[in-house]
């Protein structure tokens, strides 16, 4: 089993809000199997190693996915988190999570995901006996060394197996993943007409679909893939504001800053300036 690419060199998603010093882990990324396509996305896999009396936040802006993590301390399926999502690492561990596609939510939760939005549960309230063996699966491939790519592999289809019962995709789902991709590919998406227009859907239609898929809004959809684009253009090097606004499709510099800030709990600059100091 390979991983996307060498772990060593540990590429940041635009997603991960990681601070330029955080040498806390290592990520191992691997992709889903093509028989798992609009179900699963990829699998990611952190084994960390934090001083005793040490922290390491790790701060995400969340795609909008659910998840299911195994750890060595907990097992949880998580709704989206429509701010910022924060999680600590201290000691060492290691986690192996799978990232859903948009459709898998519901399929796994059995219902609409709004009961989900920016909380977790047990992974065994939603997968019961299966979640039980996923768990027990996980941690024994993963104890001894969780380091080792064999632990990877054997965890990996240990998902695969609790979730190859949701398969197939039903239409629904496959729309919904179709939304988020037009969305999340095409950074001249700045309004929620323009999704209405691309799928032939009314508004309300659009709005019934991504609240009930993933318990949010096509609104906050578009904001999250310009929030994460900005992350992700401030922290590769200078950055007119300006101009990075107009091009994220916002009116003027304020408001990314405004969307940012609040979101993040840093502005733009402050971000950028955290980046170039590597610090």
């Amino acid at each position: 089993m390979k991983p996307d690419s060498d772990p060593s060199i540990d590429a940041i998603e635009r997603a991960h809000l990681k601070d330029p010093g955080d040498a806390s882990h290592v990520m191992h990324r691997y992709p889903a199997g093509p028989e798992f396509a609009g179900l699963l996305q990829r699998f990611w896999i952190p084994v960390w190693s934090v001083p005793p009396g040490a922290e390491a936040p790790q701060r995400v802006l969340q795609y909008p996915v659910s998840l299911i993590v195994v750890a060595h301390d907990y097992a949880r399926f998580y709704g989206v988190v429509s701010g910022l999502s924060t999680t600590t690492l201290t000691g060492e561990g290691w986690a192996v999570g799978v990232m859903c596609a948009p459709a898998a939510g519901t399929l796994l939760a059995r219902g609409s995901m709004t009961r989900y939005t920016d909380r977790h549960v047990d992974v065994r309230e939603v997968l019961g006996a299966a979640g039980e063996e996923l768990v027990t699966r996980v941690r024994t491939a993963m104890t001894p060394a969780p380091a080792d790519p064999a632990a990877h592999a054997a965890a990996v289809t240990a998902f695969e197996d609790a979730l190859r019962p949701l398969l197939p995709v039903d239409e629904e789902g496959l729309l919904v993943n179709r939304v988020v991709e037009f969305v999340e590919g095409d950074r001249d998406v700045v309004r929620v007409s323009q999704v209405c227009e691309r799928f032939d859907l009314s508004e309300r239609a659009l709005q019934r679909l991504v609240h009930r898929r993933l318990g949010l809004t096509p609104k906050w959809l578009i904001q999250r893939r310009r929030l994460q684009e900005a992350a992700e253009r401030l922290r590769s090097g200078p950055v007119d504001l300006a101009e990075l606004a107009a091009q994220l499709g916002y009116a003027d510099q304020p408001h990314l800053t405004r969307d940012f800030g609040q979101v993040t709990g840093t502005t733009p600059r402050q971000f950028a300036d955290r980046h170039a100091s590597g610090t």
